[in-house]
């Protein structure tokens, strides 16, 4: 009787220990995967988590765009600007929108543009004009002049072009006619002004 208690004490001594020594395994195990929390742990934010958040870093510079050349990117999306410039700028004309036209010119080309609608009121001409679309678009040449950047762009476009007169006679264009058409403009901005628009400047005749 006495050797069975002293067998059953060792066995639960026996237990007790495994289950200690499996006890710390685990602890030991999720303090390795988990990691040990000290209490000054910094938040961490899952969209931020590549990126120092709003903590300035000296070392970097500004980075400025090198303004003396347009290419890559930038070409691309200024290409896309200026064919949406230019087929505002054809409607708006034909339709005699000043307002919207002075959005997009110099001041120069702006008064010109008026003084052909002017007259073309005066006259009592009406203009019917359809865009097709812009076919090809190519920057002809670039350069910065002192504050001013200048592009001249080719624009290849498709469109419908009337004019009639005050009795409603076609004197010009052909309704059931696309016009392949071919213009040289050219574009500018002055990089000490706010915002990054471009207006025509000159349209060149070639």
């Amino acid at each position: 009787m006495y050797i069975y208690q002293i067998m059953s004490n060792n066995f639960g001594y026996i237990d007790i220990i495994l289950l200690g020594m499996i006890a710390g395994f685990i602890i030991l195990r999720l303090r390795n995967i988990l990691g040990r929390k000290t209490g000054h742990e910094s938040k961490i934010y899952s969209d931020f988590a590549e990126r120092k958040f709003n903590v300035p870093n000296n070392n970097v510079k500004n980075f400025k765009k090198n303004l003396d050349v347009l290419e890559g990117q930038e070409k691309k999306e200024f290409l896309k600007g200026a064919e949406i410039a230019y087929e505002t700028i054809l409607t708006s004309f034909a339709k005699g929108d000043i307002q919207k036209l002075k959005s997009l010119l110099t001041p120069d080309m702006a008064t010109n543009f008026e003084q052909a609608i002017q007259v073309r009121n005066k006259e009592n001409i009406k203009s019917e004009f359809t865009f097709i679309g812009v076919k090809e678009s190519n920057v002809e040449k670039y350069e910065k002049i002192k504050n001013e950047l200048f592009a001249s762009v080719k624009f290849v476009s498709e469109v419908i072009s009337v004019k009639k007169d005050k009795d409603n006679k076609i004197i010009e264009g052909n309704p059931d006619k696309i016009k392949h058409v071919i213009d040289y403009w050219k574009f500018t901005r002055n990089i000490l002004k706010k915002g990054p628009n471009w207006y025509l400047s000159e349209i060149v005749s070639k």
